[in-house]
């Protein structure tokens, strides 16, 4: 039927036909200002029937409203005011008590001519509203990821306080190592949370210099053993003659730190580190040829990490199905390695469980040869 109709009313014809198949709702307004196309979805979103819309002028017809209550067509007006508009960014509008995510191009007769079509395109606001809830469930796990350190500080030094002639002195010494602990998982929680926002904002800073891996591995199995792990799960090997590796200390140190939590908290049996120098063109060969390069790997023996799950941990707010993690670990820890021209993995670990190989160039970066 169609294939008769004028050139310009078969394009129109096709045009409507295709916009059934897209996964948002689309609206199509003339030049008065009166809906003259609505596919399913738009009509399946705003629970309005099409035919009662088709014919009507948009601002009876679509009644959206902003938060504040304001009818947006009077807000926004399209045949109205500056012809250098194009149209609109997604907004969150009411429309019938329902939330929906309109954005809108305006199409005008030339350049700077008066609207020949408006074109909005609308979607559902359950994505939105569950990413709402996300940041709302991140925000709670934040908070008591930072109460629990702030817990022990503020226990352990009350008790001090207090009753400090009834302890000895290793007790003393017991207690304030673990507010020392429980202040630097503190301060780590705080930086993660401030570095995740620098590195969307595209203002991370580095200041590469040669590092020594096996000072800060031990200083951090420390410390990790001051706060209440075992000793004698813990294995470094890392060798004091290991080749420099170049790396902004604090990031390193950032780095170490969230490798061995993640195997406390995610792993079992024992957690080995160890670092020793490759050749980036062997090795896993990530690298370009030539590069030479120092890896860093931190292994567990627990369950290990399903191969197709292996690029996902990496990913923010990532927490594997464990609440109590704010799932920013490893997202840091191949985030701030890539920052220095390196590279992180998982793999399977000897012992059975996962291993984590994180890369860093061992030769000046070239941007500091500039």
């Amino acid at each position: 039927m169609a294939r008769h109709l004028p050139q310009g009313d078969r394009e129109r014809h096709f045009a409507n036909e295709v916009s059934e198949w897209l996964p948002d709702g689309l609206v199509s307004i003339d030049h008065r200002g009166i809906v003259v196309h609505v596919n399913l979805r738009a009509e399946q979103i705003t629970g309005l029937n099409r035919v009662d819309l088709i014919g009507r002028p948009v601002r009876e017809a679509l009644r959206l409203q902003d938060r504040d209550g304001q009818m947006w067509w009077d807000l926004t007006d399209p045949w109205s005011g500056l012809r250098i508009r194009t149209g609109h960014r997604e907004k969150l509008l009411t429309i019938g008590g329902r939330e929906v995510l309109a954005t809108a191009r305006y199409i005008r007769q030339g350049r700077l001519g008066p609207i020949a079509v408006v074109l909005m395109g609308l979607r559902d606001a359950v994505a939105r509203q569950r990413a709402e809830l996300d940041h709302a469930a991140l925000i709670s796990t934040v908070a008591h990821e930072l109460r629990s350190p702030l817990t022990g500080v503020k226990g352990f030094s009350s008790t001090l306080l207090h009753s400090w002639d009834k302890f000895t002195d290793d007790q003393k010494r017991f207690m304030v190592e673990t507010i020392e602990a429980d202040a630097d998982r503190l301060a780590r929680l705080i930086t993660d949370l401030l570095d995740v926002s620098r590195l969307d904002s595209g203002r991370m800073g580095l200041h590469p210099q040669p590092l020594k891996p096996r000072q800060v591995v031990t200083r951090h199995v420390q410390r990790t053993v001051a706060s209440g792990q075992d000793a004698s799960r813990f294995v470094i090997d890392v060798p004091e003659e290991v080749t420099e590796l170049w790396a902004d200390p604090d990031r390193f140190d950032q780095i170490v730190a969230n490798l061995i939590e993640n195997a406390v908290r995610h792993g079992a049996g024992t957690i080995t580190i160890s670092a020793y120098p490759v050749a980036a063109a062997g090795g896993n060969g990530d690298g370009p040829a030539g590069d030479a390069a120092v890896d860093l790997l931190v292994s567990d023996e627990g369950d290990g990490i399903e191969p197709h799950l292996r690029n996902v941990v990496f990913s923010r707010f990532w927490q594997g199905g464990q609440p109590g993690s704010t799932g920013l670990g490893l997202y840091l820890v191949k985030a701030l390695a890539e920052a220095h021209g390196g590279t992180a993995m998982v793999e399977d670990a000897p012992g059975g469980g996962a291993r984590i190989r994180v890369r860093f160039p061992s030769v000046v970066p070239d941007y500091l040869l500039q």
